[in-house]
């Protein structure tokens, strides 16, 4: 068995893992079939300090599947056994369902590095944004 979270806003995943507006827990079965889908309210506040990774762990989540973050949350999150996919996007299950065939791998790439309250910047859809806090 193994347990899955996804950053989600609307049916999507999140753009940035530490601003989405809740996380999908799926649990899958050895034979790659979908167990069970429960969500979980995200903290609020940056990812990467939020001690979302350690609850994680806690729940038995092995993989996250997620549009983009910073490397602190990045760190925090392979700290506590979790492996990332970045660079997902789309509907949720329609993720859930690439990564289960083999479709996704990491695309390397991280949000900048920036401090609670000021502006960094994230790559996000093709294009440079500015964020506040």
């Amino acid at each position: 068995m193994k347990k899955i979270v996804l950053p989600v806003r609307d049916g999507r995943i999140d753009d940035h893992f530490g601003h989405c507006d809740h996380y999908s827990i799926v649990t899958v079965g050895d034979a790659g079939e979908i167990l069970g889908v429960e969500d979980m309210p995200s903290p609020q506040g940056c990812g990467c300090k939020s001690g979302v990774a350690a609850v994680f762990k806690e729940k038995g989540i092995t993989v996250m599947l997620a549009g983009n973050m910073g490397l602190g949350a990045l760190n925090k999150l392979n700290d506590n056994g979790i492996t990332v996919v970045r660079g997902c996007n789309g509907p949720v299950m329609d993720v859930v369902n690439n990564y289960l065939a083999g479709r996704l791998s990491d695309s390397g790439e991280s949000c900048r590095h920036h401090h609670e309250g000021e502006e960094h910047s994230c790559h996000e859809g093709g294009g440079w944004h500015v964020h506040n806090g």
